[in-house]
């Protein structure tokens, strides 16, 4: 089993910045991506970003050049810089593990994860 933890939401001003956390545990081996999934009042779960154990990245369309994702293994956590923040941004982000290499290639290409956490919540304010 894996477990993450997300932390650092909150409400930010339009133009903002703000760092999302994701610390994971459990069976650490087995994970061969991590990413940040977002989902809006009334719509669907979209990608936000993702990377694989090689370092590969995979970004949602409306980030790219705003988001970056980066991952420290010494920490097993996983993070989400967002910068030039949109009120449309405004979601509950959720963080996912992808399990052996299928799920893991799914994850990245904005099909879900194995594992999520509970999810923060993002505001942004004008």
């Amino acid at each position: 089993q894996v477990q993450l933890v997300e932390s650092g939401g909150g409400l930010v001003q339009v133009g903002g910045s703000l760092r999302l956390s994701c610390a994971a545990s459990g069976s650490m081996s087995s994970i061969n991506a991590m990413g940040w999934y977002r989902q809006a009042p009334g719509k669907q779960r979209e990608l936000v970003a993702a990377i694989t154990r090689g370092g590969g990245r995979n970004y949602g369309d409306s980030v790219k050049g705003r988001f970056t994702i980066s991952g420290d293994n010494a920490k097993n956590t996983v993070y989400l810089q967002m910068n030039s923040l949109k009120p449309e941004y405004t979601a509950v982000y959720y963080c996912a593990a992808g399990i052996g290499t299928a799920q893991a290639m799914e994850l990245i290409l904005g099909r879900g994860g194995d594992w999520w956490g509970q999810g923060t919540q993002v505001t942004g304010s004008a």
